[in-house]
């Protein structure tokens, strides 16, 4: 077991530094977490436990048109296997309603929050997750995010 570990971790590293790599070819900050006119802040706390928001700005040419933005946020594990998906906060639906395919009317700062659950409720172990922020379904922003115990 520790050995599948210890090679999941070396290959997440390869990973990070590859897209990273990639990132600054593209032209697309790795730290800013920027592209198209969205910036996926880096969360806090992070590390985190058992909880931390997530910052995202939105850009005026995320709004064609006239029609709202249609964001989504999703967690993923080391495996890319999806988690979660945080609440947005302070969002004109309300409180705790889940950063999928939500509409967004207005550019400029915004947040989301994930309680470290999964979708069943359950509290997600300790170690590296990815967020990975989409906005009218073109190519998505990511960072990593740290949960300890």
């Amino acid at each position: 077991m520790r050995r599948i570990f210890g090679v999941s971790f070396v290959l997440l590293l390869f990973l990070c530094s590859a897209s990273h790599a990639s990132a600054q070819r593209t032209g697309i900050g790795a730290q800013s977490g920027q592209a198209n006119g969205v910036q996926l802040g880096a969360n806090y706390p992070n590390p985190f436990n058992p909880e931390t928001t997530i910052p995202f700005n939105l850009g005026e040419d995320v709004f064609v048109d006239g029609r709202p933005a249609v964001v989504t946020i999703r967690i993923f594990d080391i495996l890319t296997q999806l988690v979660a998906h945080p609440v947005a906060l302070r969002h004109p639906l309300g409180e705790g309603v889940e950063v999928d395919r939500l509409e967004y009317y207005q550019p400029g700062r915004h947040e989301a929050f994930w309680d470290g659950t999964d979708r069943m409720g359950r509290e997600v172990a300790s170690g590296i997750y990815l967020m990975q922020l989409s906005v009218n379904g073109f190519r998505p922003v990511t960072r990593k995010i740290i949960v300890t115990k």
